[in-house]
């Protein structure tokens, strides 16, 4: 569960610890797309049987999949896996530990991936852009999908950099690579488009698209074609669903500029807190001053007086009053 701004977020995240590490890879993709298909199927079963209301949503709706920084091209495991499981999922591709190579190396490598996923005829997930989005939006979007394949790095651990901050990375001799830093990492990226700004679209584009097609077959397969464009007869119930999903798109964008207002103000007034704590330094400091400078003044206004009270009392008589107590002998 995720919570941010008030907001919660139940995401599940499924591990396939060990795929690709067997002699014999030749299969390995199987029990990956069975297990997608798996969870149509039980999606469709349930369209079947009961009111839509009550339907139970546990297909996955994207695919991060993780290739080796090798430097040079996509392995043959990786375009058969990526060939199998794309029709069925929303892939992303991932370059993995990407602090093992180059910046120059991290380039050649994204333009090699997406030249044998062109090749390939592979269909990645590219964020979409819409008639009716800003141009911040627009430019948001294609600063995401300029970052694919994306280059990330991950730690759990939080290490110190040299100008003393705790951020989450990895310690080298020669430096700090941090995790949430997008000169380091592609990772920003990858979590703005998956759990903030495409979310509702990595959703949408599974029940649209890549449910819709594996449906369609199925039915048919099973002898059921009446069913195939049953959902479509409604057209009160397709409004009804692009009306919930606008308003799932508004409550994001609304969300989104709370979150950066809200930034904004905890800056303003740090930055405020920060002038005043200055304002009040230099008070401080202006007035031990003075009162230093007051200080040494009152004991030199001291030492002065009592020199001249000093001076006062050996000073000499004057010869005319000697002269007078001679004339009085």
């Amino acid at each position: 569960d995720i919570q941010e701004n008030g907001v919660n977020l139940h995401l599940t995240v499924i591990d396939t610890p060990g795929f690709g590490d067997a002699i014999n890879n030749e299969d390995s993709w199987k029990p990956l797309v069975a297990n997608v298909e798996a969870r149509y199927d039980e999606y469709l079963d349930q369209e079947l049987r009961v009111p839509h209301a009550q339907i139970t949503d546990n297909r996955v709706h994207a695919c991060i999949y993780f290739i080796a920084p090798t430097g040079h091209s996509l392995r043959a495991l990786d375009i058969e896996f990526m060939k199998r499981i794309a029709p069925r999922i929303n892939l992303i591709p991932v370059i993995a530990k990407s602090d093992t190579l180059t910046e120059e190396e991290v380039k050649l490598f994204k333009e090699r991936i997406m030249e044998d996923i062109k090749f390939h005829n592979i269909q990645i997930y590219r964020p979409p852009t819409f008639e009716d989005d800003d141009q911040e939006t627009i430019a948001e979007t294609n600063e995401i999908d300029d970052k694919i394949p994306f280059a990330v790095i991950g730690s759990t651990k939080l290490v110190s950099t040299s100008d003393g901050r705790k951020v989450r990375g990895r310690a080298y001799p020669w430096g700090v690579i941090e995790v949430d830093n997008e000169q380091h990492s592609d990772f920003v990226k990858l979590r703005q488009m998956v759990v903030r700004t495409h979310l509702e679209e990595l959703k949408r584009s599974t029940e649209q698209a890549l449910y819709e097609q594996y449906r369609t077959a199925k039915l048919r397969s099973m002898g059921r074609e009446q069913e195939v464009f049953s959902r479509e007869i409604n057209p009160a119930a397709s409004l009804e669903e692009q009306r919930v999903l606008h308003e799932q798109r508004l409550a994001k964008m609304e969300n989104d500029m709370k979150f950066v207002f809200q930034q904004k103000v905890q800056e303003k007034e740090a930055k405020l807190k920060q002038s005043e704590e200055e304002l009040y330094a230099r008070h401080k400091e202006m007035r031990d001053a003075l009162e230093r400078q007051r200080a040494d003044l009152e004991d030199k206004k001291r030492k002065l007086e009592a020199l001249v009270h000093q001076a006062g009392l050996n000073k000499p008589g004057t010869p005319e009053k000697q002269r007078k107590k001679g004339i009085f002998k």
